[in-house]
């Protein structure tokens, strides 16, 4: 886990059926709220199909190149329909629910992931899944009560293997019985290893920006995207049940 690193490029090696459903059963002994297993994921192989999802992820190449893509989502569906069918009702329409609901996939897909990473597989998480939810909805036919979380692409990894990312030094995410605000001085050292980095600088220099952290916030993840795709997500979670109007 030390040495793990996002993998986007695969190889055309098949990743069998007995394999991944080894790993989905192994994923599935992962935490989750109250044991009820409140989520489902969508296995998608088919080259078509995958054209058809790309769109909703910025047609990044790797989810047509990868021979497997996750959809891991907040299901409630199934556990209603239980309750139906055992003179239950359930209260899950609701976004307590959901949020119980995307903790329990983020735990699956995660142990998942970690897994399929010891079995010698790459897996990228795409973060483009809740900015069109209601793309890969309609693409995967899913239901009320049914919301897509995260997508993973899977599969073998080409040669070479890319660098590992850059972290944060551990200080600058634990705290000690309290939360320890940051000062100036402590963000600067915390993120002076970071700011240093030649790719970042490179990064820096590309988008014509004075600072890593502008290139953030202002070209990667700016107010006017955020506010766009959460008013759309909050549409989702309406249409989908888990908000009333």
């Amino acid at each position: 886990m030390r040495t793990r690193r996002t993998i986007r490029q695969y190889s055309d090696r098949n990743v069998p059926a007995e394999l991944l459903n080894e790993l989905l059963t192994v994923a599935m002994q992962a935490s989750n709220t109250g044991n009820m297993q409140l989520y489902s994921v969508v296995v998608t192989r088919d080259a078509e199909q995958k054209k058809r999802l790309a769109p909703a992820h910025f047609n990044q190449p790797m989810v047509t190149n990868a021979p497997v893509v996750l959809t891991f989502c907040a299901d409630v569906n199934r556990f209603v329909h239980w309750a139906e069918c055992r003179q239950a009702e359930a209260g899950f329409d609701n976004f307590q629910t959901f949020i119980a609901a995307t903790i329990d996939a983020m735990l699956f897909a995660q142990s998942f992931c970690t897994a399929a990473e010891e079995k010698g597989l790459g897996i990228c998480y795409l973060g483009t899944t809740t900015y069109n939810a209601a793309q890969i909805i309609e693409v995967l036919r899913l239901p009320r009560l049914v919301v897509p979380i995260v997508t993973v692409t899977l599969g073998y990894p080409a040669d070479p293997l890319p660098a590992q990312s850059e972290r944060l030094p551990l200080a600058a995410i634990v705290h000690e019985e309290n939360y320890a605000d940051y000062s100036p001085e402590r963000i600067d050292a915390l993120y002076a290893a970071k700011e240093a980095l030649e790719v970042n600088q490179r990064f820096v220099a590309e988008n014509g920006k004075e600072t890593l952290a502008q290139v953030f916030t202002e070209v990667r993840y700016t107010k006017a995207n955020n506010e766009y795709f959460s008013t759309a997500f909050l549409e989702v979670l309406k249409k989908q049940g888990f908000l009333t109007e």
